[in-house]
């Protein structure tokens, strides 16, 4: 197994990042969505490869293989731990492409570290630009919300994270777009979280405003949301980080719910590698265009 060592905590124990480094060519560094881990991108991980790139896939800190630490679920930690492994790593000309929570790391790391060794960015059902209801933020989402999950877990987290799974993809009386064996994968994959780590990435995610930071990303942008997202609602997050970000490229993809790289995965892949192909080739001529001998 492969890991990156990101820090120690309070009691000088070391904290690392379990990843998966699969396929060559510029690397794409998938960030996973929240209770999951870097395993949710199992068919991603099978597909872009194929598409001449070098596919990352990490698991956060307190979730899946990684270490699971006391405290360290912010933001700001979470973006350090990020560029802790793109420099371990030594990557450059990278992509990033973030889930749900994911989107945030991105933001924050794009604001904090300049967007060092990143070359375009990607925002699947992410969780930016804030999603809380405030003042002046009429369209997020209200508090009563996120503090019912938070009750929720805290009382029974296994029954919580069983009925969430069921709203990440839309399934219903009418509606199986996944099969019980890939809710039940999910489930494992989640309730390897650590407690904490779970009640505190909740928290971050739903309170973190990230407006300021989407403002400091200058490279090629792509955000793709579904406009039946039960759990990240489009309205207030797909909607406004795309006004935000005037020149990026935005997909609604119709009818979709939260976990579309399941439900949409073939297109999802398709648009990621057009993504990619099409901003590298732009990168190229520019360079030739300045080049001057």
């Amino acid at each position: 197994m492969s890991y990156v060592k990101v820090g120690t905590d309070a009691n000088g124990n070391e904290i690392k990042l379990h990843y998966q480094d699969l396929g060559t060519g510029n690397p794409v560094v998938l960030i996973h969505g929240w209770p999951l881990s870097g395993s949710m991108w199992d068919y991603q991980l099978a597909e872009l490869p194929k598409h001449n790139m070098r596919v990352i896939a990490y698991d956060r800190r307190g979730f899946g293989q990684s270490s699971k630490p006391w405290d360290g679920y912010d933001y700001n930690t979470l973006a350090s731990d990020l560029k802790a492994l793109l420099d371990e790593l030594n990557l450059n000309n990278v992509t990033l492409v973030g889930f749900s929570m994911g989107g945030g790391e991105i933001a924050r790391y794009m604001s904090k570290y300049g967007g060092a060794r990143v070359a375009r960015v990607a925002f699947i059902s992410a969780v930016t630009p804030f999603l809380l209801k405030t003042d002046d933020n009429p369209d997020g989402v209200d508090q009563s919300v996120f503090d019912d999950m938070l009750e929720n877990m805290q009382k029974d987290r296994a029954d919580f994270l069983q009925t969430f799974g069921k709203q990440f993809y839309g399934v219903n009386l009418v509606s199986h777009p996944v099969s019980q064996a890939h809710l039940d994968g999910d489930f494992a994959r989640a309730y390897m979280a650590s407690h904490k780590a779970t009640l505190d990435c909740a928290k971050a995610f739903s309170t973190t405003d990230f407006r300021h930071d989407l403002t400091q990303i200058n490279v090629p942008t792509l955000i793709i949301h579904g406009d039946d997202d039960k759990t990240v609602p489009i309205e207030s997050s797909g909607e406004l980080t795309a006004n935000l970000l005037p020149t990026a490229t935005y997909i609604v993809y119709e009818g979709a719910p939260h976990g579309l790289y399941i439900t949409e995965k073939d297109r999802l892949t398709t648009d990621i590698v057009a993504f990619v192909q099409q901003s590298e080739a732009h990168q190229t001529r520019t360079s030739a265009a300045t080049t001057t001998y």
